[in-house]
């Protein structure tokens, strides 16, 4: 078959909002990418001009709380991991993410408003083949009781997410999501992040998630969610860590042909897991479009799978939670 070509933005489009830790006011201006090019960050602003990196594994500096991009100088752009989602949840392979300060605005908590953005700039194709990493075999990660791994997967890319809390207003929860674009509109991209009020109130107290809020955050305590119109999904709170998982697996560099599998995790699995398959140059090729496995045509056709065990809501706004 025919391989699809690669796309960018058609024009620039610049959002304004404030940063989950800092509290403030931050801008992001996308723009078009040059073919083959990937995601470049420019960190503007700065007093020494403007710094620029290619967005990959390589480039994490830290995944406590967010997945954060530096270079040798240092950290440069945190919390990264919903604008990087929003590029590759709608298929776009090449882009310029300019950010003034030290974090991606968090916006309403999930990727609508960057998808949003990225509706008003426009998609164009462009002359080049679109690439993909293929996953040849199984790597996996284990730290304690969370597990992740990427495995070969004909049908494009799937991502597999459980979790698992012990509270009430928790439970246990899963979610099979296939990717496309009208899928990552209607399923995820909604989805915002999450956290327990104590949680919220040792990080204020640390000088850490001063821009939280029930504009930008679901909150529960233990026995409700907090914010007066409630939940987006009944499970938005997996369908958050699938958000995040797409992020942070777009530093891949390329769109994955794979299934990722992650049982507790979070940004600090998601880089493992993404490193330890990079690491590993015979667990990986790089293609161009491949054939339409039956599984890959459903989630075209608006089939893709989506559910739910247990439970309502899980917390973050802690270590690799977020």
């Amino acid at each position: 078959m025919k391989s699809s070509r690669q796309t960018t933005l058609r024009s620039d489009v610049t959002v304004t909002g404030i940063g989950v830790h800092s509290g403030k006011t931050v801008g992001l201006t996308l723009r078009p990418g040059a073919i083959d090019s990937g995601f470049v960050v420019i960190r503007s602003g700065l007093d020494g001009g403007d710094r620029k990196l290619h967005a990959n594994h390589e480039t994490v500096t830290a995944t406590a709380f967010a997945t954060v991009l530096g270079d040798a100088g240092g950290p440069l752009v945190s919390t990264a991991e919903h604008i990087l989602a929003a590029l590759r949840g709608l298929g776009i392979d090449n882009a310029v993410i300019e950010v003034d300060g030290p974090e991606v605005p968090i916006m309403d908590g999930s990727a609508a408003p960057f998808v949003a953005a990225i509706d008003r700039a426009g998609i164009v194709r462009q002359s080049a083949a679109r690439r993909f990493i293929e996953v040849l075999k199984p790597v996996h990660v284990k730290n304690g009781e969370s597990f992740g791994e990427l495995r070969p997967y004909a049908g494009g890319f799937r991502a597999e997410v459980e979790i698992d809390f012990a509270n009430a207003v928790i439970g246990r929860q899963s979610y099979v999501f296939d990717l496309t674009p009208e899928a990552f509109r209607r399923d995820i991209c909604r989805a915002r992040t999450f956290g327990r009020m104590c949680d919220v109130a040792n990080l204020w107290s640390a000088g850490y998630a001063l821009g939280a809020s029930l504009q930008n955050s679901v909150v529960v305590d233990e026995t409700r969610v907090l914010n007066a119109e409630g939940l987006r999904y009944a499970d938005e709170c997996v369908r958050h860590k699938v958000l995040d998982v797409i992020g942070d697996l777009a530093l891949a560099g390329l769109p994955l042909i794979g299934l990722y599998r992650s049982i507790r995790g979070g940004h600090k699995l998601n880089h493992a897991v993404l490193s330890a398959l990079m690491a590993d140059r015979s667990a990986w090729r790089v293609v161009e479009e491949p054939a339409q496995a039956p599984a890959r045509r459903r989630a075209r056709a608006g089939l893709e799978v989506g559910g739910m065990v247990g439970g309502m809501i899980a917390p973050a706004f802690g270590p690799d939670v977020s």
